[in-house]
């Protein structure tokens, strides 16, 4: 329990941030996922519009502090590598190893 006034006047600040904060996470938390979806189901066009939605979602929520930017900027790298791996073809040439060169 808050001691001081002041601390009281925080919690309830904090707590409708809160509320304000977990509308904007979870709207964004779904167009990631649903983006996901749809380049693993191997639907290109849907999918780069479901990747442009989500990525403008983590920018809009980094601007507003729901997110820090790098988490944002990390979640769009990770999509954006799911999204141009699942568009080249399958038959991508392989890495040469060590075992290959001797």
């Amino acid at each position: 329990m808050p001691k001081s006034k002041s601390a009281e006047k925080a919690a309830r600040a904090a707590g409708r941030k809160r509320l304000r904060n977990k509308s904007v996470k979870t709207a964004t938390k779904t167009h990631v996922t649903r983006a996901e979806k749809l380049i693993s189901g191997n639907e290109p066009e849907p999918a780069k519009d479901a990747v442009a939605t989500a990525i403008s979602a983590l920018d809009r929520a980094a601007k507003k502090g729901v997110i820090h930017p790098n988490t944002a900027a990390r979640r769009k790298s990770r999509l954006m590598k799911k999204f141009n791996q699942a568009r080249l073809p399958s038959t991508s040439p392989k890495k040469a190893t060590r075992a290959d060169k001797a």
